[in-house]
């Protein structure tokens, strides 16, 4: 969970995001990279895709079809079947978004505020516990 203030674009803050992953394996060890990163349109950037390849992580990101940003032939190319598993992204988020505290913010405190997210997860998270 990586959290910064208002106005930011998302693909500015993704490398920092990416950069606090820590994720056990069944082994016990902690990877500190995924092995592949599905994001929506917002993420096409060269800058962004050539961040993904020196970290050596597998990226699904569709490109945006602008005439002056790539040659036709020349498109970035992604796995549609892969990008249909984003719904699993959106769906956490909808659930965020069902705390009024967390969708709109009106702490002033950047900590305020990530405890108020990190509450939301626990009670999303025990709400399927108990299910």
């Amino acid at each position: 969970l990586h959290l910064d203030s208002a106005q930011k674009a998302e693909v500015r803050l993704a490398e920092t995001t990416l950069k606090t992953v820590k994720v056990r394996t069944r082994a016990g060890q902690v990877r500190t990279r995924p092995r592949h990163l599905i994001a929506d349109k917002g993420y096409d950037s060269r800058s962004f895709r050539r961040y993904l390849r020196g970290r050596g992580i597998g990226h699904t990101i569709p490109p945006i079809r602008r005439p002056e940003r790539f040659r036709p032939r020349r498109l970035p190319r992604y796995d549609p079947l892969r990008y249909r598993q984003r719904w699993i992204i959106e769906r956490t988020t909808a659930w965020l978004q069902n705390f009024r505290r967390v969708m709109v913010r009106h702490e002033r405190l950047l900590t305020t505020y990530r405890a108020f997210v990190l509450l939301a997860c626990i009670i999303i998270t025990l709400g399927a516990l108990l299910k």
